[in-house]
C-alpha cells in the first residue's frame, strides 16, 4: 500500500544559514503565489528595544557581584532574615493582586 510520494523537497536555510539582508523563499504549498517582501519590517516595542541595545537599569551590577563574592569568601557575609521574609511577603502580594486583576 503506497500512502505517498517520498520526494526530495527544498528546506528553507536556517537563520545561521542565510546571508543577511536575503529573502527566505516560501515553501510547501502555494508557495510560489506570495513572495516574501526583502523591504518587510519589523518594529520592537521600546522594552524589548531598551534591553536589546543593553540600557536597562538594575539588570546586572558587576561590581555589587564582586563585592558580594568577597564578602561571601572573606565570611563577612550576613544574611538578613527579616529583609528576605519582607521582600517574599511584598511579591506574594503583588502576584496575588495581579492575579485578582485578572
Amino acid at each position: 500500500m503506497k500512502i505517498g510520494h517520498l520526494e526530495n523537497k527544498s528546506v528553507a536555510p536556517t537563520a545561521g544559514e542565510r546571508k543577511p539582508g536575503a529573502a527566505v523563499a516560501p515553501s510547501g504549498p502555494g508557495a510560489g503565489s506570495k513572495a516574501v517582501e526583502a523591504s518587510a519590517k519589523v518594529e520592537l516595542s521600546a522594552t524589548v528595544a531598551q534591553l536589546s541595545a543593553g540600557g536597562a537599569e538594575g539588570v546586572f551590577d558587576a561590581q555589587k557581584v564582586q563585592r558580594i563574592s568577597d564578602a561571601i569568601r572573606d565570611g563577612k557575609f550576613q544574611v538578613n532574615p527579616e529583609a528576605i521574609a519582607d521582600k517574599l511577603i511584598a511579591n506574594a502580594q503583588e502576584l496575588v493582586g495581579n492575579v485578582a486583576k485578572r
